[in-house]
């Protein structure tokens, strides 16, 4: 069992940045791949970027590419997400996900077998 929590949102003006943070427990950390959704009331659950287990390769949206940086940190069991150049279509509750097979299905929701609680992030223009 893994257990979820995000923290960092927050409120933040367009342009600037963010760092989101997900503490994850459990000692299996690095065998599970990590991924970042977003979801708004209007909108399905989207995926954002993720990390994979096995080799660290990192995969964004076409939405976030260039402005989201996803990374881990093994030692403290915690994934994060840099985000810079924000927009108000950024606002969102962001969601951090584990994967425990580390699948190729990484931007698919069902891929996910844990979820923390969410974290708003607001972006004002």
């Amino acid at each position: 069992q893994v257990q979820l929590v995000e923290s960092g949102g927050g409120l933040v003006q367009a342009g600037g940045s963010l760092r989101l943070s997900c503490a994850a427990s459990g000692p299996t950390f690095s065998t599970y791949a990590m991924g970042w959704f977003r979801q708004t009331p209007w909108k399905e659950r989207e995926f954002v970027a993720s990390i994979r287990a096995r080799g660290g390769r990192t995969y964004y949206a076409d939405s976030v590419k260039g402005r989201f940086t996803i990374s881990r940190d093994t030692a403290k069991n915690t994934v994060y997400l840099q985000m810079s150049g924000l927009k108000p279509e950024d606002t969102a509750v962001y969601y951090c996900a584990a994967d425990g097979y580390d699948s190729m299905w990484y931007t698919r929701t069902f891929a996910y077998d844990y979820w923390g609680q969410g974290t708003q992030v607001t972006v004002s223009s």
